[in-house]
């Protein structure tokens, strides 16, 4: 059967059948290719669509922005402070009137209530581009990075995610592996594993049953054994500084190093980070804390810089991805 995406939202993977996100992979790869050859159709011609930024964002901005508009569409641009939603205007009055406007709506924020609500009363597709609880667009751009960089289909595919596993990208990661049939490792302190929702954990253990996949939560090392993928995030996140000390204790043993890349027993694991990254001390807030005798680095910079690291080229496909979001839901 083929898939039809048109007027769906894209709020989280598990709403997506295996088919489907295959179908935005698939899709993502022939729109980079014809980026990269200068070919355009202009497949949104005519639309409008609004980004509703309440958390700042490089990438996710940048790569909507620029995805709608090499292909034609118009994009607003709001954020916490040139909107009066959830202030003057409730979510609810916001989304109405932005439907009215919009051929679809972007939103990056806090609450994945937020995002619900906005595509419940909107009537036009929403697209999730970050929540506390999900970051479906990274997802996406991690895998068609994969499909780049391993010659293995995804279900043959061993992702061990190093670090702050009770955060939104660990949660996404296992509903990209449970519905593509792959193993996902959370690799982190049992003190988080423990925090971990056991309602999430059971939906997704289902998902992984039907499809092949395999989830697996663990703070022994030995877990990092034939991996493909290490992955790992920031360990405190914006609003989180006060935990920094905590924090740092608790996941300096899961940092990735080169040592840990070398227990996976595979010499040609990638590294994959969704960025931005404490690798070095040359932001303001890693030489802040390393005064106060805090190292926040989740990873160091000689694997940052190897030729494990595939960073970049993953940042890239944030844009040829969530493209192909934009096309399949409203083109």
């Amino acid at each position: 059967m083929a898939v039809n995406l048109k007027g769906r939202s894209f709020l989280t993977l598990m709403e997506f059948t295996t088919e489907e996100i295959r179908y935005l992979l698939d899709l993502a790869h022939d729109l980079k290719a014809k980026k990269r050859s200068g070919d355009s159709n202009y497949l949104l011609k005519g639309k409008n669509i609004v980004l509703l930024f309440e958390k700042t964002s490089t990438r996710t901005r940048c790569a909507f922005e620029v995805a709608a508009l090499d292909e034609g569409a118009h994009v607003t641009f709001l954020d916490s402070s040139s909107s009066q939603m959830g202030k003057k205007e409730s979510l609810e009055d916001t989304a109405k009137v932005l439907g009215r406007f919009y051929d679809g709506i972007e939103y990056r924020g806090y609450k994945q209530e937020a995002v619900e609500q906005l595509a419940k009363y909107s009537g036009v597709p929403v697209w999730n581009g970050l929540t506390d609880v999900d970051h479906p667009t990274q997802i996406l751009a991690d895998l068609l990075t994969i499909e780049e960089h391993i010659a293995k289909p995804l279900n043959k595919v061993k992702v061990v995610f190093a670090g702050d596993i009770r955060n939104n990208m660990s949660y996404a990661w296992m509903y990209g592996c449970a519905k593509m049939g792959m193993h996902y490792v959370a690799y982190g302190p049992k003190e988080l594993s423990d925090q971990l929702d056991k309602e999430v954990l059971n939906r997704v253990y289902e998902v992984a049953a039907f499809t092949g996949g395999h989830i697996e939560i663990s703070d022994n090392p030995e877990c990092l054994k034939g991996a493909d993928v290490i992955y790992t995030d920031i360990w405190a996140s914006m609003g989180e500084e006060a935990q920094i000390p905590e924090r740092v204790k608790m996941l300096t043993p899961f940092k990735v190093t080169m040592d840990l890349l070398k227990a996976t027993g595979n010499d040609d694991v990638i590294f994959m980070h969704c960025l931005p990254s404490f690798h070095d001390f040359e932001t303001k807030l890693a030489k802040e804390q390393k005064e106060l005798g805090y190292d926040i680095r989740e990873v160091t910079d000689d694997v940052f810089r190897s030729r494990h690291s595939v960073v970049f080229d993953e940042a890239e496909n944030r844009l040829h991805t969530i493209k192909a979001v934009i096309v399949a839901t409203i083109a």
